[in-house]
């Protein structure tokens, strides 16, 4: 059994809890997630059974977009509910002309820091982990592409935003960032990711809807998981050449450095690399399953 699942995660269970479930209709396959959504997020969880888990990078990386509530006039040191809130005195009353006048500051290619109560990992460690044993975490600021911000509702001091963005974004720390610029804290009060590349929340299958029989059903092939990338079709003989692990079509010229490779049937067959030789050789086989 090998594919991509595009599952509706409640509020309430981790990640972890959505694929141990999965992993009971598909042992003896192995799964994976492709981005993790904490506790209190719900919406789309995709994950990637047997050989569709050599894939999770490739999901991760395709965007992202996400429905996030927030509120302004308080500090959470979690950066949102579950964590201990305090309350700004001083804070001031923002409009929502004010509110949206920022948010095009936070388009773009810009530098954000990771909330302490991250997933990312210091010296080994879990940073959320580390901050809850009562240490200070301090993660350094990296790059992350936001591509669209809309504001889709106002009641002071309340906000909801509409975000599309690429893989490594953190909403707590974007809501964080938009309350420190007007001035006033934000907390992050739910959030719903509703798509991730072209996996849709309203196709998404319920974790309590899951069955051997709805796992089948709604498997999407491999190949979904890589709709974004460059892709070739291979002839019978060139597919016959990925059994053996053996390069193809030295004389293909791409700026690209991956490509995806297909069957006539639209199954994907590899994902190739460019070799020094000038031939396209796989990096990650999926001949197998073909079979």
């Amino acid at each position: 059994m090998h594919g991509i699942l595009n599952i509706y995660k409640p509020p309430q269970w981790t990640s972890r809890d959505v694929v141990n479930r999965v992993n009971r209709f598909v042992r003896p396959a192995k799964v994976g997630h492709a981005g993790t959504l904490d506790p209190l997020a719900t919406g789309v969880l995709i994950c990637c059974v047997g050989s569709g888990t050599r894939l999770i990078e490739n999901v991760q990386n395709m965007p992202k977009r996400y429905l996030g509530q927030f509120e302004l006039g308080k500090t959470s040191d979690t950066e949102d509910l579950e964590g201990t809130i305090t309350e700004l005195a001083d804070a001031p009353i923002v409009t929502a002309d004010q509110l949206a006048a920022v948010l095009p500051e936070f388009v773009g290619q810009i530098q954000q820091r990771p909330s302490s109560f991250s997933a990312l990992k210091i010296d080994g460690k879990r940073a959320y982990d580390l901050a809850r044993q009562g240490e200070a975490v301090e993660l350094a600021p990296r790059e992350v592409s936001i591509y669209e911000i809309t504001l889709r509702g106002f009641e002071y001091p309340l906000f909801e935003i509409d975000v599309l963005c690429g893989g490594g974004t953190y909403m707590r720390a974007l809501g964080r960032d938009i309350g420190e610029r007007l001035d006033s804290g934000a907390v992050m009060t739910g959030l719903t990711r509703t798509a991730i590349g072209e996996f849709r929340l309203e196709d998404a299958l319920p974790v309590e809807q899951l069955s051997a029989e709805t796992v089948a059903a709604n498997l999407a092939p491999l190949a979904t998981a890589v709709a974004g990338m460059p892709q070739i079709t291979l002839t019978p003989e060139e597919l016959n050449e990925m059994r053996f692990a053996r390069g193809i079509r030295p004389e293909m010229e791409s700026a690209e450095v991956e490509v995806a490779a297909l069957d006539e049937a639209g199954r994907l067959v590899a994902i190739l690399t460019k070799r020094t030789d000038g031939s396209w050789k796989p990096a990650k086989n999926f001949v197998h399953t073909l079979e």
